[in-house]
């Protein structure tokens, strides 16, 4: 009976130890001191003993039954996300596994500016190097509508020209093009209110609408006020038939950033072009921002009909085409 207790106290000991031993290792990095990180890549479908054997291969763990531990410590063997990670071997097995259980990825930030058309976001994204070039521009060719309900009442041949929300974004490193535009598309979807989308059907317009016109008033002018009262006078052109004239037109028909449109390139043959053809253009002419859209949806009313923008950057309102000439030959010598 000594015996046996002897044996099992034996067993227990030993079991004991070499939990101990596995406890340890857990939290012991490959490497002290060795603080320099690496990209460490774990692939879609990767199990994990497989991404384990990696490590070990990349001398991130001393053994991959360490990693191994840590994982099955932490009850997530089907937890581990795929992706980039940045990984030193001062890095325990057990802090590597809790990273790719966050899915702690390695991420660019992405701005992306107010006012930017599809052609300047595909071009500012392949000189940071994230994709190739024309690649942001057929991933946005794609039908995203089912996915985004909003899109649903744009013509078929408009693309995403608009619809592609400004601001800063976050990109895994890895990520595709229709990754990007996805997030762009949810962060509008996200600034278009049930108050706004309600007040947009309240007055009879369409999103495709909103969109257009407010694309045009981020092209010409800069604060709130000012985008309200372009909204004001350019809602007010449409109601009566008059041709909206926007400058910021000629400019997208032309593809090009001229210092001032010309007298002649109000005469191009586009539809783009607001001094030839009434109505709005086909489509939006960039990616419009929240006040802007705002602006769109609330515009201000009042006695101006038109306006310009001085080289100093003032806008300057005017109630008749006299008053509005006479501004053209003081401000811009015209």
């Amino acid at each position: 009976m000594k015996k046996r207790i002897l044996e099992i106290l034996i067993v227990g000991v030993a079991i004991g130890s070499a939990v101990g031993i596995v406890v340890n290792e857990v939290n012991s990095p490959a490497k002290i001191g060795d603080s320099q990180e690496k990209l460490f890549s774990v692939r879609r479908g990767e199990g994990a003993f497989e991404i384990a054997a990696n490590l070990e291969k990349e001398k991130l763990v001393k053994n991959q039954l360490f990693f191994d531990a840590a994982v099955i410590f932490l009850n997530s063997v089907k937890h581990l996300q795929a992706g980039d990670y940045y990984l030193s071997s001062e890095m325990t097995p057990l802090g590597i596994a809790k990273k790719l259980i966050r899915g702690d990825v390695v991420k660019q930030t992405v701005t992306i500016p107010e006012g930017w058309n599809l052609k300047e976001i595909d071009s500012y994204l392949n000189v940071r190097g994230l994709f190739k070039r024309q690649q942001f521009l057929t991933a946005a060719s794609r039908d995203y509508s089912a996915e985004f309900g909003f899109l649903k009442d744009k013509p078929a041949r408009a693309g995403l020209e608009g619809y592609l929300f400004p601001d800063t974004y976050e990109l895994e490193n890895g990520g595709t093009a229709e990754d990007l535009i996805a997030n762009m598309l949810k962060n509008l979807g996200d600034k278009l209110t049930p108050e706004l989308r309600t007040e947009i059907e309240k007055q009879k317009k369409t999103i495709f609408e909103i969109i257009t016109m407010a694309s045009l008033i981020e092209e010409e002018v800069k604060t709130l006020e000012e985008k309200k009262l372009v909204s004001g006078i350019l809602w007010k052109r449409l109601r009566v038939g008059m041709r909206l004239q926007v400058d910021a037109t000629i400019i997208y028909a032309l593809g090009t950033k001229p210092d001032r449109v010309t007298y002649e390139q109000t005469k191009i043959d586009s539809p783009y072009n607001t001094y030839r053809y009434a109505g709005l253009p086909p489509g939006p002419i960039a990616n419009p921002g929240l006040d802007s859209i705002v602006a769109a949806i609330y515009p201000t009313d009042s006695l101006y009909w038109y306006y310009l923008s001085t080289p100093a950057g003032q806008t300057l309102f005017s109630r008749t085409l006299e008053e509005h000439n006479i501004k053209k030959v003081k401000y811009l010598n015209l």
